[in-house]
């Protein structure tokens, strides 16, 4: 991975080609569901999956281990000319190397969580993810989830869905998938049977711990949609698909609907 020059213009729209195959983009906040439907949707039309939220969360966890300052730009455009980011999409997911190193457990972790949401707000460091991004997709058959793949990364790309929720029902979410028995959306057969089991939580701090995340996903919400570059919104042609009173099976087979509806002469 190369270091961008500290005066490239963050905004600078890539060169229009024409691709074989379609592109994807998934945006929307934290915790609504967007890796989720990446994944089904790469499944459901052969398509890689490309998390590219997962490099920030490798870039912070190096920042994590050298004990780097988030706030502070130029130590960590540094530390980034440094490191080998690599994606290896799964069939449930992407496989993450940080250095060589499988890390792919370890940056969904809540610190690593954190300090993503805060490297993420520097300029000059989301131009050098962009550009990473728009290498990694650029061939096109790809869906690629973030925050701003339909804004910045590819605003040419052929299907743009801005996934949504209310923060309450995010936070939720995120409190279940913290849990080892859950799952995203909505919990399955085998989730509710563990739940009969005694939980070593009680009622009070379950609240509080529920509390806490959505505490910190309302952080992250505001850091996203306030940061001076490329903050999070809706692209102009995106879809807006609203999943907070919808489950899982319903957001996947509406955002079918929509891939076929856009790309109907590429599917045929």
């Amino acid at each position: 991975m190369t270091q961008p020059h500290e005066d490239s213009a963050y905004t600078s729209q890539p060169e229009t080609k024409k691709r074989e195959r379609p592109i994807i983009a998934i945006d929307g906040p934290a915790g609504a569901g967007k890796s989720t439907l990446a994944a089904h949707l790469a499944r459901r039309f052969g398509f890689l999956n490309l998390e590219t939220g997962a490099m920030y969360r490798a870039l912070a966890l190096k920042a994590i281990e050298n004990d780097y300052d988030f706030d502070e730009e130029a130590p960590l455009m540094a530390l980034a000319a440094q490191t080998r980011i690599t994606l290896e999409p799964q069939l449930d997911g992407n496989r993450v190397l940080l250095d060589g190193m499988d890390v792919s457990r370890r940056i969904r972790e809540t610190d690593v969580t954190s300090a993503a949401s805060k490297i993420s707000v520097h300029p000059h460091l989301r131009a050098w993810m962009v550009q990473q991004q728009r290498t990694l997709g650029e061939g096109g058959g790809v869906v690629m989830e973030g925050r701003d793949i339909g804004t910045a990364v590819f605003p040419d790309a052929e299907v743009k869905i801005f996934l949504d929720a209310a923060p309450e029902v995010r936070g939720s979410r995120r409190y279940r998938q913290a849990a080892p028995r859950s799952r995203a959306f909505e919990p399955t057969q085998e989730q509710n049977s563990a739940r009969q089991s005694p939980d070593p939580m009680t009622a009070e701090q379950r609240r509080l711990a529920e509390e806490a995340i959505l505490r910190e996903l309302k952080d992250r919400d505001y850091r996203d949609r306030n940061r001076a570059e490329s903050p999070l919104r809706p692209a102009a042609d995106a879809v807006i698909l609203d999943s907070t009173a919808m489950t899982l099976d319903e957001v996947l087979l509406q955002a079918e609907e929509i891939v076929r509806s856009h790309l109907k002469h590429q599917l045929a």
